[in-house]
């Protein structure tokens, strides 16, 4: 499968005319609890060359190749990229992160890794990830019975509200790193989830945990009254440094 990513990846800087400076896993794979039947989510970033730049029109920002029952790749412009970093981009941060990189840049990746402290925003991410907790919790875990998997994708968003209050820092991408916040009474729990979410299906279906329950709502609470109140530096000089770095 790293074969066939990394060769799509090729195509797209030739059917595109663009150069890719990094490529990675975003999703359940990088985060640490895949099932068997996951997906693979890749995601990139992209530079045109500088012709692209000079004209007057807008152009498209974002590369998205058809999605399929195995893969799901799709890129965001350099420009685009650098626009959310400045916003504190959730999704972004974790890419950054991501434990598993099909390819990169010599120095673009150390460029980018150096601008997450200076642009978080302790704020704008903890609304994304609580955000993401809450309609996990209303949309996906309020049935007689709930897919195993959205435990996970309520579990992970909690856990990373729970490390910027603790932190003040941008939170981990992989699940195994952020569980350190769990309440200890819940790990051979966790334990045993991870272990049969890694045997079945995405579909796999069980009864739901009011106890776990119970405790994501109260720690999105606890989020909710403790988020700090750092803001992000607006300025934009060391990302524009980056974008004319690599715009040739």
């Amino acid at each position: 499968m790293d074969s066939i990513i990394k060769d799509k990846l090729q195509e797209i800087e030739k059917n595109h005319a663009v150069k890719i400076l990094y490529a990675c896993e975003s999703g359940s794979r990088a985060w640490g609890f895949a099932s068997p039947d996951s997906d693979y989510d890749v995601r990139f970033i992209y530079v045109h060359s500088i012709d692209h730049y000079l004209g007057i029109d807008e152009q498209r920002d974002v590369i998205e190749l058809p999605i399929n029952d195995v893969l799901d790749i799709s890129g965001w412009e350099l420009r685009k990229a650098l626009r959310l970093l400045r916003k504190s981009n959730a999704p972004l941060y974790e890419w950054i992160q991501s434990p598993i990189v099909y390819q990169h840049d010599n120095g673009f990746f150390e460029k980018l890794h150096e601008q997450m402290n200076p642009y978080f925003s302790p704020r704008a991410m903890m609304h994304h990830y609580i955000s993401m907790t809450k309609n996990v919790l209303d949309n996906d875990l309020s049935g007689e019975k709930v897919k195993l998997k959205k435990y996970f994708y309520a579990l992970r968003p909690v856990l990373a509200g729970l490390w910027i209050v603790k932190y003040n820092e941008a939170p981990p991408m992989e699940f195994g790193t952020l569980r350190i916040l769990l309440n200890p009474e819940f790990n051979s729990l966790v334990d045993d989830l991870l272990i049969q979410k890694s045997k079945v299906d995405e579909k796999f279906v069980i009864n739901p945990i009011p106890l776990l329950h119970d405790w994501i709502k109260a720690q999105i609470d606890f989020c909710e009254r403790l988020v700090p109140d750092r803001e992000t530096k607006p300025d934009a000089t060391s990302l524009n440094e980056i974008l004319r770095y690599y715009v040739q």
